[in-house]
This record gives structure tokens, sequence and C-alpha cells, in this order.
């Protein structure tokens, strides 16, 4: 099975910071690639950072410099550090691989920024 559980969200003003964690029931080293998307209201799914196993990072335009991705293959975790939050930063954020050629998600764990 394969199960990705989010957590870390939640309401900061801007300017502040978050960091998100991933918690895979599948071992990350046989994960090639993985990635956080975002979601706001009415927005489509965006790709925000990703990074594979050889430690290799992507990130978004709008969000270089301020956030970072990262994995501890110890604990199958993926996290993704924020800082200097923008309230356009505001969305449900999911951790995401691919597998067999399906996306696998989480569940998403809400971000707020306030202006």
């Amino acid at each position: 099975q394969d199960e990705l559980v989010e957590s870390g969200g939640g309401l900061v003003q801007a300017g502040g910071s978050l960091r998100l964690s991933c918690v895979t029931s599948r071992n990350i080293n046989k994960i090639y690639r993985m990635n956080w998307y975002r979601q706001a209201p009415e927005k489509q799914r965006e790709l925000v950072a990703s990074i594979t196993t050889g430690g290799t990072t992507n990130y978004a335009d709008s969000v270089k410099g301020r956030f970072t991705i990262s994995r501890d293959p110890a604990k199958d975790t993926v996290y993704l550090q924020m800082n200097s939050l923008k309230p356009e930063d505001t969305a449900v954020y999911y951790c995401n691989y691919v597998r067999f050629s399906i996306d696998r998600w989480g569940q998403g764990t809400q971000v707020t920024v306030s202006s």
C-alpha cells in the first residue's frame, strides 16, 4: 500500500515559517523523486518542489530562495521548510510520488498565511 501522511501546516503571519513533513509507507530510497504540490482555492494544483534519491532539487520560481525540500531516508520522510511566507502561499500542500505510472497522494495539509 502507498500511504503518504503530511503534517505541519497551520496559520502563520506573513514573513513567518513552517516546516511540512511527509511520512511514507515505502522506503523513500526506492522512490526516485518525491514532490510537494499545492492547490489554492479555485486554482490548479501546482508543483512546488521536488527531490530525487540523488539529492537533486527543483523549485517553482515563486518559491525559490524561500522554500527548501529535503529528505531523511532513515525516517522515510520528506520535508518542506518554508520561510518568508507570503499570503499567496496559502494553499493545501500535498506530498506526491509516482509509482507504476500512478500518482500517489497524501491527504494534504492546510497552510494559511495572513497579511
